[in-house]
């Protein structure tokens, strides 16, 4: 109630007779302005928004499901890191095959960089598979200790020498099934030699890179090198398979580590369905 006894009016209600200062004109006009405002600010903040995405990667691919969807990315990925990598090759030194068959021994577990330190010492003694036949195996122990497991890595290189001297004349066989025979030899080794040594494609070599790289990039989800190397094959053409090799492990010593790819520089980034996934 109002001191008077009137009835006290509602405070939005302008009493007769005074005048306001503003018509209902001025409020249209107001309002009008603010949802004006209002619709520039959104579309100021949506370009704002839309710039921040131009600075990114294009959307990222799905996982290839079908084998044309793997034959499509595989066939980019080729491309690309083709012309990433031009000189892409096997980064173990070496001058003959049975060079390249120690070297690749000695590789397990270990980098190229450390057997190539360790190879010249290695050879300038046992300059041919002969030679390491007769070798005794401690001092050949002593030469690469540096690799690890230098024990067992020993061991593999006398006996594989032997085999060489004994069955092949002291030379290094060009069949899978003769060279994963041999001490210390596997089907990765045995495709690094055919490849590097013969220009041979028989299989394609995957190592730890390469087994990231092609379940990264959704070409297999095969958990072993055998089952990998078997999905990888139909998809790339037979004359590069061991040119892949290198292509793919020079991208994983370069760009895609193992722990925080570099996906920012990555050529297949808007075709790997991992990109920016793995920080």
């Amino acid at each position: 109630m109002a001191r008077n006894g009137g009835v006290r009016q509602p405070v939005s209600v302008k009493r007769p007779g005074k005048a306001t200062g503003t018509t209902n004109a001025n409020v249209v006009n107001d309002a009008s302005r603010v949802k004006t405002e209002q619709r520039i600010a959104v579309k100021r903040n949506a370009r704002s928004i839309g710039q921040k995405l131009s600075q990114k990667a294009p959307l990222v691919a799905k996982s290839p499901k079908t084998k044309a969807a793997k034959l499509v990315v595989a066939t980019i990925v080729l491309e690309r890191l083709k012309a990433e990598y031009p000189d892409a090759h096997c980064e173990l030194d070496y001058r003959n095959p049975f060079e390249l068959l120690c070297a690749t021994i000695l590789s397990a577990q270990c980098t190229d960089v450390r057997v190539n330190m360790t190879t010249p010492a290695l050879f300038l003694r046992y300059a041919n598979a002969s030679a390491l036949a007769a070798a005794v195996p401690e001092d050949v122990e002593e030469i690469v200790r540096s690799t690890g497991f230098f024990r067992s890595k020993a061991k593999s290189l006398v006996g594989m020498a032997r085999a060489l001297v004994e069955q092949y004349g002291g030379n290094v066989p060009t069949g899978i099934p003769e060279l994963v025979a041999l001490p210390g030899v596997g089907r990765k080794t045995a495709n690094v030699i055919l490849g590097n040594a013969f220009d041979l494609n028989d299989g394609i070599v995957v190592d730890t890179h390469v087994q990231r790289l092609s379940r990264r990039l959704g070409l297999t989800r095969e958990p072993d090198p055998i089952g990998i190397e078997k999905e990888l094959m139909p998809l790339f053409p037979r004359e590069d398979w061991a040119l892949l090799s290198h292509l793919l492990i020079w991208h994983g010593r370069r760009v895609c580590f193992a722990r925080k790819p570099a996906c920012a520089t990555c050529v297949l980034r808007d075709v790997c369905p991992s990109a920016d996934t793995l920080r």
